[in-house]
């Protein structure tokens, strides 16, 4: 079903984004994580079109058939956020409830903090909201984790990149992430990561606010990042969360592993609206 839908190019904050939208109703938005594109919500657009919202589903910054600018500087968590911000725009909506895994959690827990006017509800798959960090997360990271952190590795120039151009091709993959990433490469998504230490920076003027729209939280029970991100300290940062779902026997790539109970999860949250 995915193939049926005709992606657009849609002009936002200085760059555009390629966009597949599905159905009518109040807006949702769904942002991918690393390494991924918008096609790793295949099982969830039409899900949500058929319960009556207008999904929309970008390729993010850096990814697929969007813009890929190459300053490092250019992605930012609050410039990806602002990204997010103009689809509405561009759609004629005010508000939106946002749903992000990864990468693209992370993108939203902040979209909310930063826009909390334009923002209906949020939801984040296997990454939490945290508070700001008392130093820049990735002296925190060398201290508990050590120097082969694959977030510290990340921040080199070019290994990382020509590291997963290996895996590509060693492992003879295919399909349509291998197929995107061998004619985008890899350096748009990994420049999020190279932003750890610049996003703390400009989160320090929101580090009072709490996360005051509805949210939720859904992560697999076999998620790595529930290893060394805390969630259980959740509402710490949110004032009203109406869900703290965790998928028994599920690992990171929840959407997509487990859809249907992915599926569940924003079904029920988004009927709490």
């Amino acid at each position: 079903m995915w193939h049926q839908l005709t992606p657009t190019q849609v002009a936002t904050n200085g760059i555009e984004l390629r966009v597949f939208a599905h159905g009518q109703g109040p807006a949702v938005v769904l942002a991918h994580g690393f390494p991924e594109l918008a096609f790793s919500w295949r099982h969830q657009i039409f899900a949500l079109a058929d319960a009556g919202y207008r999904v929309i589903v970008p390729d993010m910054r850096g990814y697929g058939g969007s813009s890929r600018p190459a300053e490092v500087e250019a992605y930012d968590v609050f410039t990806l956020a602002a990204d997010l911000i103009g689809l509405l725009d561009a759609e004629g909506q005010e508000q939106a409830v946002f749903v992000g895994h990864d990468w693209g959690a992370s993108v939203v827990w902040h979209l909310a903090l930063a826009y909390p006017g334009r923002t209906k509800a949020v939801a984040g798959l296997s990454v939490p909201p945290t508070r700001r960090s008392a130093a820049p997360p990735t002296q925190i990271m060398r201290k508990r984790l050590g120097d082969d952190f694959y977030m510290l590795r990340f921040q080199e120039p070019e290994v990382p990149e020509d590291e997963l151009f290996a895996l590509l091709r060693d492992f003879d993959v295919d399909g349509v992430y291998a197929e995107t990433f061998r004619a985008t490469g890899f350096t748009g998504g990994l420049n999020y990561y190279r932003n750890l230490d610049r996003n703390w920076a400009l989160a320090e003027r929101f580090q009072d606010r709490t996360i005051d729209v509805p949210s939720l939280f859904v992560i697999g029970s076999e998620d790595p990042v529930g290893s060394f991100m805390r969630t259980d300290r959740i509402t710490e940062i949110t004032s009203d969360l109406r869900g703290h779902v965790v998928i028994d026997g599920a690992g990171h790539w929840i959407q997509q592993e487990r859809p249907e109970e992915v599926n569940t999860a924003l079904l029920r949250f988004l009927d709490t609206l």
